[in-house]
């Protein structure tokens, strides 16, 4: 009897949960977050206001907002044993490990553990924002023999990131662009990371759990990790001519070129990376250097051209981390930290409505 059923690598195209969190509608061209399009968001909102719109479903008004900013300020500290298990870990520690490590040891000062509801798990998520920064740059700073810093609650939620990351009080121009890129990496539909979560979620575990799967999953370097591999590849040239060269050799020697393509986005630019570019374009008017901008252009002919592929976010967000001073190995813990609020929003959903995933195989082995 044969009961093979339809196979689907990579699971491509199917359906893995409905939800009311966002959506990518690619033949529009638009990210749809709860009814809203990401990049007109971007454009008029900040990132506390888009993750306020992820987790209660609504864009918050100015008392709203005020409260949401206070509440967080709460949360920024983190528990001195955390900081203390950090402190252990291997300086051969990859950045992504050490901030899993961070994540999972927070669950211990959970009190409230075992509670799945709503309401808990949207203050638990709350907690987890305010947190998520220190922990992002703390645990790369003390793996890297740094002493860890203390975040500074008077200033705004993402001007405290970047003040912890350089260590230098941003400049509210600075602040804008850098927030811009943590609203762009809020949420973005089903990518292998939320999968994970929500896999990880639906056997009834807690949040801090289905997040640490997710750190682990966006550590691979078919998911997370892009950013990265962009800048570095960036400073191996000076110049957009150069650049031009090392991509068309890499490509004579079919190797992979990081920063392109995009499982959904398959003939088309991904509209985040058009915002980004805009960013990097500001940066380099700011600094009176265009050079990344017209290298990342060069680049950008170069692959549409020669394998009709077009850039990602992470093409863009690369330079623009690195003109405002940021570390390329905080890169990709930056990543998950913006994607925090959509990853939380897609756990709470999965307790409300769950359904354990189990799936099936199709046997290929030995015949019996």
């Amino acid at each position: 009897m044969d009961t093979k059923e339809k196979y689907v690598p990579g699971l491509a195209g199917v359906v893995a949960a409905e939800t009311t969190i966002s959506f990518l509608d690619t033949e529009q061209e638009k990210i749809i977050i709860r009814g809203h399009e990401l990049i007109e968001l971007s454009q008029q909102h900040d990132y506390l206001e888009i993750a306020h719109l992820l987790l209660e479903g609504t864009l918050p008004d100015s008392n709203e907002k005020t409260n949401l900013q206070e509440k967080l300020n709460g949360e920024y500290d983190i528990p001195q044993n955390v900081l203390k298990i950090l402190e252990l870990l291997s300086e051969n520690t990859h950045p992504m490990d050490a901030l899993r490590t961070g994540l999972s040891a927070l669950s211990g000062y959970d009190n409230d553990l075992d509670n799945r509801s709503s309401e808990v798990n949207k203050q638990r998520a709350y907690r987890l924002l305010g947190k998520l920064p220190a922990i992002t740059v703390n645990s790369y700073r003390l793996i890297n023999g740094q002493e860890a810093v203390q975040p500074d609650q008077n200033l705004s939620y993402s001007a405290n990131f970047l003040y912890m990351i350089t260590g230098e009080k941003p400049e509210d121009w600075q602040t804008e662009i850098f927030d811009r890129s943590l609203l762009l990496y809020s949420e973005h539909e089903m990518p292998n990371s939320t999968f994970t979560a929500r896999v990880i979620a639906s056997t009834n575990a807690d949040l801090y759990g289905a997040l640490t799967g997710g750190v682990a999953s966006l550590k691979g370097n078919l998911h997370g990790g892009a950013n990265e591999a962009v800048m570095y590849m960036l400073n191996e040239v000076k110049s957009a001519a150069a650049f031009e060269e090392l991509l068309m050799k890499k490509l004579s020697q079919k190797e992979k070129i990081m920063g392109f393509g995009h499982r959904v986005y398959m003939k088309k630019m991904d509209p985040r990376a058009l915002v980004m570019k805009q960013s990097l374009k500001e940066l380099c008017d700011k600094k009176g250097d265009h050079t990344l901008l017209e290298m990342c252009e060069a680049g950008e002919k170069v692959m549409r051209e020669e394998k009709g592929l077009y850039p990602n976010l992470d093409y863009y967000a690369a330079p623009v981390y690195w003109m405002l001073g940021i570390p390329i190995g905080l890169y990709t813990p930056i990543f998950f930290s913006a994607r925090t609020a959509g990853l939380c929003a897609h756990v709470i959903e999965q307790h409300e409505n769950n359904r354990l995933f189990r799936p099936r195989v199709n046997y290929v082995g030995n015949s019996y």
